[in-house]
């Protein structure tokens, strides 16, 4: 993804501490106080322009939404259109995905998801994909018991390779459609990568894996 550098990105989300969460690191372990509720908190790991979180949050009030970004010319994006959503229930961190048990306890969050992340085709790129071992530690690490990660790609290589990895992993494959938008299953929230690709007519891939711990 080629970014658009904005030089005032870093000011704006300075001006808005509600959404935009300054040292999550303080927050670890407190993030139920933090929405002044004891709803479950859902996190997206890369949420890019912030279409999804946004929407999930509208469509599920009941949940809180964490997005992270690690980009401040995306996350900015994601900001405008919080800000003009008004929900209660959905914060934003700009910080590195790498360092998610900073931020989170142990059992803190209740699903991770994952969508349309950077496939890094390259085999010495291997550790950077968000599925790849190291991270699935991360989630594992944060989630509750038995906790989830969803993920949506339309990238067949990463896919597979995601798949395989869950299964390495331990993980149980609960959901998996290789064409998600000509499946049944109801209440898709659309990415804005996703709208494009399936707008080409590329295939839209998704899974649920759950962890098998506790």
């Amino acid at each position: 993804m080629r970014l658009r550098y904005k030089p005032w990105a870093s000011e704006k989300i300075g001006e808005y501490p509600q959404y935009v969460v300054a040292q999550p690191e303080e927050k670890k372990g407190k993030w139920n106080k933090e929405f002044g509720n004891d709803n479950p908190i859902h996190i997206e790991v890369g949420t890019g322009k912030g279409q999804f979180v946004t929407e999930m949050a509208r469509a599920n009030p009941d949940v809180n939404y964490i997005g992270i970004e690690l980009y401040e010319s995306v996350i900015v994006t994601a900001l405008d259109r919080l800000i003009e959503a008004g929900l209660p229930n959905v914060k934003l961190l700009n910080v590195d995905a790498g360092n998610l048990t900073e931020y989170f306890a142990e059992g803190e969050v209740g699903r991770v998801y994952l969508n349309f992340s950077d496939p890094w085709p390259k085999n010495r790129h291997e550790k950077r994909r968000l599925t790849f071992k190291s991270f699935l530690k991360l989630y594992e690490d944060i989630l509750i018991k038995r906790g989830e990660i969803h993920f949506k790609t339309d990238n067949q290589g990463l896919f597979e390779y995601s798949l395989q990895s869950f299964s390495w992993y331990g993980l149980h494959l609960k959901f998996l459609s290789l064409d998600l938008h000509n499946s049944e299953f109801e209440g898709n929230i659309r990415t804005e990568y996703e709208e494009k690709f399936s707008a080409k007519g590329q295939r839209i891939y998704r899974v649920e894996a759950q962890f098998q711990n506790g």
